[in-house]
């Protein structure tokens, strides 16, 4: 059946409210999901509307002509836009706090922490992995259940006007950037392009009176944030919430202080750089008046996983894997982190970083610049522009190729580090 554009999203929701739970991928798919057929580059969800009905699946949203007819196929203009619009209609009729968390490194993490802190007091719903994009950030709304107290949403960007448009049917109440870096170079056009893009969700917040959650350590954060009269500032020095790093060999133990008492928090979290996600986890906490005894409790009981701040231990061998995501920001919190440990015998593994654009050269012969700043047993470089600059350290294609190397050294006693982008999947060299 084809539906009235302007009666469409009620229609829709009506049935949303007796089969709550959406469907993309027919490979995933459940009995009663609602199938959404959405469209990329190289694939077609249309050619598999029908499949999808065979499964299960209670209706399917198609925007193209299907063969057969049938009532439970629901044509619209844009599969797309349907299901970020139905997004926004189910979000209205929810009365709770939702944040929105975005930045160029360390968001999933903060929105981890955050979202452990939370659950510890409230109901909550957050952004499950890293679905984070235009197609997860309406899933992640549409998967909040009458029951929510409260939301936590994590935005990714790589250009422009694309955190505004996931506000447009988000509809935060309450925002976090995390920071501004160099991530994304190529679609945002240069570091002052990322605070433009991230900056997005301060617009809207301050736009419809929200709260921010604000490092208090960066001057170009509280720059961008003018005119945003609630906020509350967490910091190593001063504001609501200060903290400072204790001890980080090999986990980050991290001091907050409270008037003239300070309390110690024993994270699972490999690198001080995980400190600003600490405290933006214990700020938003403290202002949601959860007890600091359950926001220590649930940020000391988060163990990492997919890759980020793990601690894995293989055999004799230490192995910090931080191989979820990389840019020249993280990249260089990580190197710095690693060379501070006290270690006689480590090893970097090091992969390529993604969507640096026409920069890309230069900020992986920064990277081997900084990495000639220290004394390591191996270094090891694996794919992407590190085969275009000036090193004298062991290359290698891919991770596969590298795993092939790594695995004949044998090492024992040693302290390793494994960082790249997601698509150079460098956490493939210890599987």
């Amino acid at each position: 059946m084809m539906v009235d554009n302007q009666r469409q999203i009620e229609f829709i929701y009506s049935i949303f409210k007796q089969f709550p739970s959406i469907q993309t991928d027919t490979r995933k798919l459940q009995k009663g999901d609602i199938y959404f057929a959405l469209k990329g580059t190289n694939f077609n969800g249309n050619q598999f509307a029908l499949q999808a009905l065979e499964l299960g699946a209670a209706y399917a949203i198609v925007d193209e002509s299907i063969s057969e007819e049938n009532n439970q196929i629901i044509k619209v203009d844009n599969a797309l836009l349907t299901l970020q619009q139905l997004a926004k209609y189910h979000r209205q009729q929810l009365n709770i706090p939702v944040i929105a968390i975005t930045g160029s490194n360390g968001k999933t993490t903060t929105k981890e922490l955050v979202s452990v802190v939370l659950s510890s007091h409230f109901t909550t719903y957050t952004t499950q992995g890293n679905l984070n994009n235009h197609i997860g950030v309406p899933l992640t709304i549409l998967q909040i259940k009458t029951n929510a107290q409260i939301a936590v949403v994590e935005m990714g960007a790589n250009h422009q006007k694309e955190i505004e448009g996931y506000c447009l049917y988000t509809l935060p109440t309450h925002g976090l950037i995390t920071n501004c870096g160099k991530a994304h170079l190529e679609g945002f056009g240069g570091v002052e392009g990322v605070k433009k893009g991230k900056g997005e969700l301060y617009d809207f917040i301050r736009a419809n009176d929200g709260c921010i959650f604000i490092n208090g350590d960066y001057d170009y954060l509280q720059l961008m944030s003018r005119g945003i009269n609630k906020r509350v500032v967490y910091s190593t020095h001063d504001g609501d919430i200060v903290g400072n790093i204790i001890a980080e060999d090999p986990f980050l133990i991290v001091s907050i202080k409270d008037n003239a008492d300070l309390s110690a928090i024993n994270t699972q979290l490999v690198g001080g750089y995980n400190l600003p996600n600490v405290l933006a986890a214990v700020a938003i906490g403290n202002y949601f008046k959860i007890p600091f005894s359950k926001i220590k409790s649930a940020i000391e009981s988060y163990v990492p996983s997919n890759s980020r701040s793990q601690l894995i231990k293989a055999g004799s061998n230490n192995i910090i894997v931080d191989a979820y995501n990389a840019n020249p920001s993280s990249m260089k919190l990580a190197i710095e982190n690693f060379a501070k440990i006290d270690a006689p015998q480590k090893i970097v593994l090091i992969g390529g970083m993604k969507e640096l654009g026409e920069d890309s050269i230069e900020e992986h012969q920064a990277i081997i610049n900084l990495i000639n700043n220290y004394t390591w047993y191996k270094v090891v470089l694996v794919g992407n522009d590190f085969d275009k600059v000036i090193h004298s350290y062991q290359y290698f294609e891919t991770s596969l190729l590298a795993k092939d190397w790594f695995v004949k050294q044998q090492f024992s006693d040693a302290y390793i580090l494994i960082k790249g982008s997601r698509s150079i999947q460098m956490e493939k060299i210890i599987e």
